[in-house]
């Protein structure tokens, strides 16, 4: 990430478009708010989700339209270039455009005009565009569902996010940050993670990303009654018979099978909370059985 960084931070000085792909919630719509403060445009980030907008829509909401042209324009209203004037305009899910938005967009981006719906005065397209998706351009664009002109329009600079599986260093800095984010946000004090929580953040293999964790230590906030963040105040959403979270024969890394022990005995116990008896039931072995392990090893359950 600190790779990522850097190349944020050298192209954010810049106008170049920038197109961040990646998973579902690994953050790309913080990235693009990063880029925007680190920039020297003193405008507004103006976020649009382009999935939510009907195709009828879609000029009125981008560009704007003036009072009476069509039947529900009440009044005079701005649209998201002209919001998004010496700012940024954040464009989400680009990939769900239609071939009719997708000509009226380029458009835009060739020329760096618009005109409101319903008015003939041109106005200048001054904003920094950055979007995003995590769709496979590469199969769009072969099949022609996306027009390559506009692909290469939006990526001047291409970035990917990786997951959060990818970058397990991160975790725990990303849960101090978001721990302090949503104390503040909630008016309460920021709570330190303890050691076994923060072991089990890292055993973790997050298959929501940035999000996930986000909402976990909101959560943790507010549901903490000890003097720290603790194992049971996560909330790890993880099922029995879930594949969610287990990695496939051929993912398996190989290791001693003390550590592999270990390992087992602490998923397990993130699974049930530290609740020793629960914790035996999924490794099959008693709960004195579990007992002597955790002595074994070195670890606890508080």
């Amino acid at each position: 990430m600190q790779k990522l960084k850097a190349q944020l931070e050298r192209v954010a000085k810049t106008d170049a478009t920038i197109f961040l792909r990646g998973e579902n919630g690994t953050g790309k719509s913080c990235i693009a708010e990063y880029v925007h403060n680190y920039s020297s445009r003193n405008g507004e980030f103006v976020s649009v989700n382009m999935g939510a907008i009907p195709e009828s829509l879609f000029e009125s909401e981008l560009f704007g339209h003036k009072k009476g042209a069509f039947t529900d324009a009440k009044q005079d209203r701005a649209g998201r270039f002209e919001l998004a004037n010496n700012g940024t305009l954040f464009l989400d899910e680009v990939a769900t455009m239609g071939p009719n938005q997708q000509a009226k967009l380029l458009r835009v981006l060739e020329s760096k005009q618009f005109e409101r719906v319903g008015d003939t005065h041109t106005q200048q397209a001054n904003c920094r565009i950055i979007t995003v998706s995590n769709a496979d351009f590469e199969a769009m664009l072969e099949s022609g569902e996306f027009r390559t002109d506009l692909y290469f329009r939006l990526n001047t600079i291409e970035l990917t996010i990786p997951p959060l599986s990818a970058r397990s260093e991160d975790n725990i800095v990303l849960a101090e940050h978001f721990i302090e984010l949503h104390a503040k946000q909630y008016q309460v004090n920021p709570l330190p993670l303890s050691k076994l929580a923060e072991n089990a953040l890292l055993d973790y293999s997050w298959p929501g990303n940035v999000r996930e964790l986000s909402h976990m230590m909101a959560r943790a906030v507010l549901m903490a009654e000890g003097d720290c963040i603790d194992v049971q105040d996560l909330d790890f959403k993880v099922l029995n018979n879930s594949s969610k979270n287990v990695s496939s024969e051929d993912d398996i890394t190989l290791m001693t099978l003390e550590d592999a022990e270990k390992k087992l005995l602490k998923m397990a116990l993130v699974q049930t909370h530290n609740n020793v008896e629960q914790a035996g039931e999924l490794l099959g072995i008693s709960k004195s059985a579990i007992y002597r392990r955790l002595e074994k090893f070195g670890m606890s359950t508080k």
